[in-house]
């Protein structure tokens, strides 16, 4: 991984990391801190990777290029530290095959049906880049573009925003939008995403965070034996394309209970390959917002019994998708490992999958931004540790 010092930084934007850092001394402690080194080219422009560090120890890398979460260094019960997400060796891998690994996925995250809506009378049509249907933005979505990038020492710790502006009619969509994504490490081993959005015509907005998670560390195989708690007592039945057919159901009885804390692989054998479907979980569920904490709600806590990392997902989306790492098929990663399938889970908090064309259905929440409003979408990632178990 490329790495730098605060000293050899000489380029504009990393000079304002460089006074980022020096503000650190107003930190409760010392350590915290951010620094950036060039990391190649997209599209003739040029791509950074910050790396941020809390006064524990926690690493984030995060590039420009999609606001990709390259890496994240937590601990376990006894002070080991590991990689937590899977990601590529580079700019350019990310480019050669993106696997959407760490990315904020939009405008419009997951599979609008038929790659087109029609809204205020008027009908857009998009990329179909997923079969018959829009996934993620089209061809180009928000995790194939260069961000403008910006860091600073905060109260709650190291820093990155980051600005892109999508114009009237990119990907098919109308309006230009505005979208703003806030990665903050806090010390309390927290990464905190905050995605903010405007827009000048009514269009479809939802951003989705698409780091893919390992907690036994990036590389280390399968994560069928991680546990995982949904608090989610319904979520939204799929066809086999996985467009929802608008209908909300209970998860009691099926392989979709996660209500109480359960083995990833204990029941994934219910859900098994059927023609080009590798099998496994990638479904919508409907969160219950039972558990909160402020303006935010439970949304999932992830485990992993042999090294005692605990993940808590805390969000203010109605939904999140749980995908069970289904299509990794070998891709290449980082320190040359290799992600097969069920390397990685990712848990995407939402607005539910092809909502533009179940507006106005019972229980779906509007995926419509219109002029004057805006997009907010916050999320916490709570890291702890609780005894390993043999």
């Amino acid at each position: 991984m490329t790495s730098c010092t605060l000293v050899t930084l000489l380029t504009p934007i990393m000079l304002v990391t460089a006074l980022a850092a020096a503000d650190a001394s107003k930190h409760a402690c010392a350590g915290p801190g951010i620094s950036v080194a060039p990391w190649g080219t997209v599209d003739g422009k040029d791509v950074h990777l910050w790396t941020m560090k809390n006064c524990n120890g926690m690493e984030a890398q995060i590039t420009d290029y999609g606001t990709i979460v390259v890496a994240l260094k937590v601990p376990d019960a006894k002070g080991g530290w590991v990689d937590v997400v899977l990601g590529r060796k580079s700019a350019a891998d990310y480019v050669a095959r993106t696997q959407y690994f760490g990315c904020t996925a939009g405008r419009c995250a997951n599979r609008i049906a038929g790659g087109k809506f029609t809204l205020d009378g008027v009908e857009s049509k998009l990329a179909t880049n997923n079969g018959a249907h829009h996934l993620h933005g089209g061809a180009k979505g928000f995790d194939k573009v260069v961000w403008k990038g910006v860091a600073a020492m905060t109260e709650q710790g190291p820093s990155i925003t980051f600005t892109y502006r999508s114009v009237d009619g990119e990907e098919g969509y109308p309006g230009n939008v505005d979208a703003t994504v806030v990665y903050t490490i806090t010390d309390a081993n927290e990464l905190k995403v905050d995605m903010l959005a405007t827009t000048d015509k009514a269009t479809p907005v939802n951003l989705a965070h698409h780091t893919y998670w390992n907690l036994a560390g990036q590389g280390s195989g399968s994560v069928l034996d991680h546990t995982l708690l949904l608090p989610a007592s319904r979520y939204t039945p799929a066809d086999a394309t996985l467009i929802p057919t608008g209908e909300i159901k209970s998860v009691t009885g099926t392989p979709l209970d996660f209500t109480s804390e359960k083995r990833i692989g204990q029941d994934i054998g219910q859900l098994p390959p059927v023609k080009e479907d590798p099998g496994g979980y990638d479904h919508n569920f409907v969160l219950d917002r039972k558990i909160v904490k402020g303006s935010l709600w439970l949304s999932a806590v992830l485990r992993d019994p042999k090294s005692g990392r605990t993940m808590e997902i805390w969000s203010n989306q109605p939904g999140i998708q749980f995908y069970s790492g289904n299509f990794l098929d070998g891709v290449p990663g980082k320190e040359d490992a290799v992600y097969a399938k069920h390397a990685a889970i990712c848990l995407e908090t939402q607005v539910f999958p092809d909502a533009i064309h179940k507006q106005g259905v019972e229980g779906w929440p509007s995926v419509v931004l219109k002029p004057g409003e805006t997009y907010e979408h916050h999320m916490v990632h709570a890291f702890t540790q609780s005894p390993a178990k043999p």
